[in-house]
């Protein structure tokens, strides 16, 4: 589903001790000491960088996480693929008209424009032999993003991050998760988060990525914004890596969940949400649902709402 040089697999990270529902805690200030003690420098100046405060909650983006058997948030991939060509403003505009979570994609431009965009390069949209990061935006905002998918769709462009949140802020009860695509460094998380602060969207978006490097600049320049680590199996107990990043929740597979029911179990103990991808089918959805995830990512949210419509209690 995405490039070798977008998936970082972390499960083997070095582990902190984890800590009930709560995500993060108050800085420590760090304690003056002589400058002759530099090996105390080092092991403080490390504490600093693990210990990064997060006050966001995974109830606070997704309400309560979810027992066995309860109907899971529907998170509309790319927008609503089945109706409109995927990460255009058509396809997420029709996600969040009728979802309470919409999911993209966001790379950089070579002049540095936040693009909503899943492939590395142009060619299975636009038949280009091109990088995203390779073109400047001038250039890009000129590729037809829309005709691959049908002739009725030609003409649509690859929109901005920054056309998208203004549309998210029109929509008070929409949010979104935002991936990260490849290895972002802090003054290029910069970008994404000013953009989010100017359309007063702290809390309505939760930046997830697969990147290690990327979760850690976002800690670094803003441990108060909800991040996701997506990753393709889950730890068995991924409370200490969920410790370690400042994260509110992982995405990952439904084969990682069935193989390790048990890891869900203990991110909810935590206050961790899980999420799982890319799923379409009715036995895949009741399978993770009775895990009780939290949400699924898919390209069918129609189907899947009609679905929970059909089989959740109470509805």
């Amino acid at each position: 589903m995405r490039h070798p040089r977008d998936a970082v697999d972390p499960a083997t990270a070095a582990p902190a001790r984890p800590r009930p529902r709560l995500l993060g805690r108050p800085p420590r200030p760090l304690v003056r000491i002589p400058l002759a003690v530099t090996g105390m420098v080092a092991i403080a100046a490390t504490l600093w960088g693990v210990s990064t405060p997060n006050d966001v909650y995974a109830i606070d983006v997704f309400g309560a996480l979810r027992q066995p058997g309860e109907a899971a948030a529907i998170i509309g991939h790319r927008g609503d693929r089945s109706q409109a060509p995927e990460n255009t403003m058509p396809s997420l505009e029709l996600a969040m008209d009728e979802l309470a979570y919409v999911e993209t994609d966001v790379r950089l431009t070579r002049d540095g424009v936040p693009v909503l965009f899943h492939d590395t390069d142009l060619e299975r949209i636009a038949g280009r032999d091109l990088r995203v990061e390779e073109v400047d935006h001038e250039r890009l905002r000129r590729v037809d993003a829309g005709a691959w998918y049908s002739e009725a769709w030609a003409g649509e462009r690859i929109p901005t991050l920054d056309a998208f949140l203004a549309a998210l802020a029109e929509r008070e009860e929409a949010r979104a998760l935002v991936e990260l695509k490849a290895d972002w460094t802090a003054d290029e998380v910069r970008i994404v988060l000013d953009l989010v602060e100017r359309h007063g969207l702290r809390g309505r978006v939760v930046l997830q990525s697969f990147s290690i490097e990327t979760l850690q600049s976002i800690q670094r320049v803003s441990p108060t914004t909800p991040r996701i680590m997506l990753i393709r199996e889950l730890p068995a107990d991924p409370v200490p890596l969920a410790e370690q990043l400042g994260l509110i929740g992982f995405g990952t597979t439904a084969a990682s969940v069935t193989a390790a029911p048990e890891a869900i179990d203990a991110a909810h103990a935590a206050g961790i949400a899980v999420l799982c991808y890319t799923l379409n089918s009715q036995d895949r959805w009741q399978e993770v649902s009775a895990l009780g995830v939290d949400g699924i990512i898919t390209d069918q949210p129609s189907n899947l709402d009609a679905w929970i419509a059909s089989t959740a209690p109470g509805t």
